[in-house]
Formats: C-alpha cells, structure tokens, sequence
C-alpha cells in the first residue's frame, strides 16, 4: 500500500489584491498541506505543478519555499513535482534546483518508485507541440502506476487536452492521473484509470468560491471496499475566509443599504468582495470598501455590475503608439546612451529574451564615452556625472520592465480555475488589475523586480 498527498496549484509568491499578507498566505497553504503529509506519516508529497505563481519568484518566496520543503525532506518524505505552465522557463527550472538540494525529485519518463507505486510525470506542454508527444515511459516492476501532469485534461471543464490519447498511447498502464492547473477539484473515470484535480491550496480568484484542499491518495487493492486499486479521498484546508456579499438594489436603495448587508457578515481578517446590481442609486465603491475595512475586513472590493445610462457620446480616436513614443522620446532631450537604450528596448530586431544583454552591450560600450550620458542641455562636466550614468541606468531598467512581457500586467486581478464551475487557471479575475494569471505556452519571459531572482542565478 502507497499513501500519499495530492496537492498542486500552490501558487506561492502571489501577492493577490497587491497585499504582502495574501501573499504569505499562499506559502502558509502550502506549509499547511507539509504540516498535514508530516504529521500523517504519508509515503509521498505529489505537486501537480504551479508550486510557484511567477518563473520568477521573490528571494523571499523561494527561501520560504526551500524552508518548507527541508522540513519534509527531514521528515523522509520525498516532494515529487513536475513543472506546472506559471513556473515554466526557458532552461533549468526551480525544481532542478529543489532536486540538486535533495529538497525534490522531478517526475519524468524514468519511474520513481514509492514503496509499491511508481511515479512518472509530464510538465505542462503548450497546445502547439503536443501532437508531436509520443507518451514513451521507460517499463516498471511496480505493483501500482501514475501518472503525474499539469493542464487541462478532458472530462473536466475548458478542457484542451485528450485524456483518452494519453491512456491509450502511453506504454504504461496507469491506476491513476493525477492532475494539476485547474483550481476546482474533481475527479473522473477515464479508460477504467482514475483521473483526478485536487484544486488550489488558496483561492486565486473570486470565482473560487468553493473551500481549499488536497487529495489523499491511497493505492491499495483493498481501497475502496475491495473495488477498485486506488482510493482518492479529500481534505479540506483552513485559509483565509473570503466573504461574498451580493446585494440587489432596489429602486430607491442605495450605498446605505450595500453597507448594511456587508454589516451582516463577519467580515474580520477576511477578503470581502461585494457585487451590486439591480436599480438602485448610484453608491461609492470606495466608501463601501473603507467601511469594511473600519469593520475590520483584510481587503474590500466592490464591483457595481449595474449598466449606467448617460446621453453623452464619447468619440474615440486611436493614434499610431509608435509614432507617439518617438515624439515623446525626441521631446526629452535623451542622452546617446538613453536612447541606444531605447532602440534596443522598442526594437522589432532584437527578441525579448536577448533585452537585457543587449542594453548591457550597449550601455558598457558607451564607457569610455562620458559625453554619451549627458542629456540635452546638461552642462555638467563628466567628472561629476556619476550620478547622472547611475539615473540613465535605472532609466534602461525601467524602460526594458516596461516593454518586456510580464506575468504581473498581462491581464486582470487573478488565476481563475474551475472544474465545475466557470474557473479556469487561464481565466482572468475581474475584480483587480494584478496579472494574468496564466501563461499558455508557458514561455513568456519577465522581468525581475527588486527581490527577484532569475534560474540564471543558479544554474
């Protein structure tokens, strides 16, 4: 027999609403789940990918991370992953880095075994190159197979991937799929094999309404009253309460009556998300969300979903964006240096992921050149522009950050998953402007921020 935690869609390093506290709540769930797999005494972790929310998480995301982890390596349980889409990198991934710690162990085409179960993985895969997947998994002596993977597997809602070809293609007999990136769980019977998502440690969106958890799996010909060869039971976990108010107003009703509803909840260390409809007044969003941050709320949104009706036509006219940046970068008065800066940050020619070092090539060739880093109309003399290179500097810092693609800005507030419901881990929260929350292919490239730390660091 081979028990074992089923968790996945950790999401670690999401400062969800912009918030330092929701963001450690995301590394508290996991710990939870750890805190859970020690004190049961399982015979494995299996993360189903997207352990962390960004392929670049902050130094104190990944030190609290690697804390967790040393503590269930002390424990002698083995944390078996694969790559999920929001960690993805191009070269070596955080899990390498885990395994050459002894802190994990990378599922792949060669089995792990775990007592009498042998474990293979697949990272997730862009829709594009998955009709080149051949599905080969090195044989195994084991009593029982699974099969770990990320993605949106058929018969589960916004399904992209074929859970039958896997089954019938692969040349391993699996007693089981389990399954990471859609945040609702749930569970299936696919090709006589068990297929199953144990949903997200933490809501990452509004739409997960649902409560957190994990699967505890157990293989086992005894499991399930003799029934079957693999028992998958859930457990809930304990996060921060989310609070959903709805109001519907009434013709007459308006920001007196949103506060009163929100009155009648417990709304103390909880996300409060409001939504109002119907025919009332008009309210102040803003107003609603300070009194439920005065009532003691960790964090208040108010969506007003009500269509408003105005006589006033807007006319909207799109210029060319690129013709207005040059304007605007010809108007500033821009050093040689700044503006090679700028031509390798907005140039076509040069791909995203070659940015950095080309602005580096650049800027390093313009050293022996101080009058390069005098803007127009500066008369300061080179001796004393130290600090005048050091502004151009974080001047090309900001501006690559703000041409390179980021996971942070891409889209609305939040991952949204759903199996059951509409939550998708590809699907943007309507309720903030923090992310988007999923990267289909995967290979997306992002800037670091202040704390951030790249896989080229390391490896």
């Amino acid at each position: 027999m081979t028990r074992v935690i089923h968790t996945g869609d950790t999401h670690i390093g999401y400062a969800q609403y912009h918030s330092s506290v929701r963001r450690q709540d995301f590394l508290d769930a996991f710990a939870a789940v750890v805190d859970d797999a020690i004190d049961d005494g399982v015979d494995a972790v299996v993360h189903a990918g997207d352990l962390f929310h960004d392929r670049r998480p902050a130094l104190s995301d990944l030190m609290g991370t690697i804390r967790v982890l040393r503590r269930l390596a002390d424990a002698d349980i083995p944390f078996l992953a694969v790559v999920g889409n929001h960690e993805a990198a191009r070269g070596g991934q955080w899990l390498d880095l885990f395994e050459r710690l002894d802190l994990a162990t990378r599922l792949g085409d060669e089995p792990i075994t775990v007592d009498d179960t042998a474990f293979y993985g697949l990272d997730h895969v862009p829709v594009s190159r998955r009709d080149t997947l051949m599905y080969e998994f090195s044989s195994h002596d084991a009593s029982y197979a699974t099969l770990v993977a990320h993605g949106l597997f058929e018969p589960f809602a916004h399904a992209d991937w074929d859970t039958e070809t896997v089954l019938e293609e692969s040349d391993v007999d699996f007693d089981a799929v389990l399954l990471g990136d859609n945040h609702t769980p749930g569970r299936a019977e696919v090709a006589d094999t068990w297929v199953t998502y144990p949903g997200s440690t933490e809501r990452a969106s509004a739409s997960e309404r649902d409560g957190r958890g994990y699967n505890l799996v157990r293989f086992d010909e005894a499991a399930a009253a003799g029934d079957d060869r693999v028992e998958i039971r859930r457990r809930a976990l304990e996060t921060r309460p989310f609070v959903f108010v709805e109001v519907d107003l009434d013709p007459r009703e308006g920001e007196p009556a949103v506060r009163e509803r929100v009155r009648q909840h417990d709304v103390t260390d909880a996300v409060v998300l409001v939504e109002v409809t119907g025919d009332g007044d008009p309210i102040t969003p803003a107003a609603v969300e300070a009194f439920a941050t005065d009532r003691g709320a960790l964090i208040a949104r108010v969506s007003d979903r009500r269509t408003v009706e105005t006589d006033e036509s807007v006319d909207v006219h799109f210029a060319d964006p690129e013709s207005a940046v040059r304007e605007r970068v010809e108007s500033m008065g821009l050093s040689a240096a700044a503006l090679d800066v700028d031509d390798a940050v907005r140039s076509t020619g040069v791909a995203d992921s070659n940015v950095r070092e080309t602005v580096k090539t650049r800027v390093t060739d313009r050293l022996d050149d101080p009058g390069a880093f005098v803007t127009a109309g500066d008369t300061t003399p080179a001796e004393h522009g130290g600090d005048s290179v050091g502004d151009e500097g974080d001047a090309s810092d900001d501006d690559e950050g703000s041409n390179t693609n980021d996971e942070s800005g891409n889209g609305s507030d939040t991952v949204d998953t759903d199996g059951g419901s509409d939550d998708r881990s590809d699907t943007v929260d309507e309720s903030d402007d923090e992310h988007n929350a999923n990267d289909t292919d995967g290979s997306t490239e992002t800037t670091p921020t202040d704390g951030q730390v790249s896989m080229e660091d390391y490896l």
